[in-house]
């Protein structure tokens, strides 16, 4: 059996717990996000795959033209991408049927978003931190099965509120259950935002 795609790390952990995909941000590595999924969940078992495109040198998951200004199209061919190698590894991992929870920072939660979006089937629970909208047209699916966790700062210079809004009124409008916390700050993983999520998760 060939293994999954991606470059990637995978832990071990308790049965008992949801296993957490883990999607760092721009210029982050899977040993970098792990640090996130043992905030969230010390005994999970985590899976941290390295996105795939470089930027200047600096790992992403889809191109962008600008800041801020993501080239559409490679977003919904790395999306699929990115729901292939979850589906590849729960096969090769033998995680059939455990609950799967993404976790994403910046342009990791942004994957995470695009993929929940267009492949619910693959990917119907997310944490979402400092995330905008990465699709201007997602499909009118039906999310009534999906939960969202977002937490976002007000005043995040690289995920503008209204982008971070209009993503939660897009999951809304589909049926999907939403989680929001927000904090005052910027592009940053608050501590409370951080028990908020745990709390989430926990539910």
């Amino acid at each position: 059996m060939t293994g999954p795609a991606f470059d990637h790390r995978y832990v071990e952990g308790s049965q008992a717990e949801p296993v957490l995909l883990l999607l760092h941000g721009t210029g982050g590595s899977p040993d970098d996000i792990l640090v996130l999924g043992k905030e969230l969940s010390p005994s999970s078992t985590m899976i941290a795959p390295a996105g795939p495109v470089s930027e200047n040198g600096a790992a992403r998951w889809f191109r962008r033209l600008a800041e801020g200004v993501f080239d559409v199209e490679d977003v919904i061919v790395r999306a699929g991408e990115l729901a292939e190698f979850v589906e590849s590894a729960r096969e090769h991992y033998g995680l059939a049927g455990r609950r799967l929870v993404a976790a994403g920072f910046s342009n990791g939660a942004n994957i995470a978003a695009a993929v929940a979006l267009l492949r619910p089937d693959v990917l119907s629970e997310v944490m979402l931190f400092s995330a905008m909208s990465p699709l201007p047209e997602p499909p009118a699916g039906d999310l009534a099965e999906s939960r969202v966790f977002l937490a976002n700062g007000r005043h995040d210079p690289m995920a503008p509120l209204d982008s971070s809004e209009r993503l939660v009124r897009t999951f809304r409008e589909r049926g999907a259950e939403v989680t929001e916390y927000w904090h005052p700050g910027g592009h940053q993983i608050t501590v409370d935002g951080l028990e908020a999520a745990k709390e989430w998760l926990g539910d």
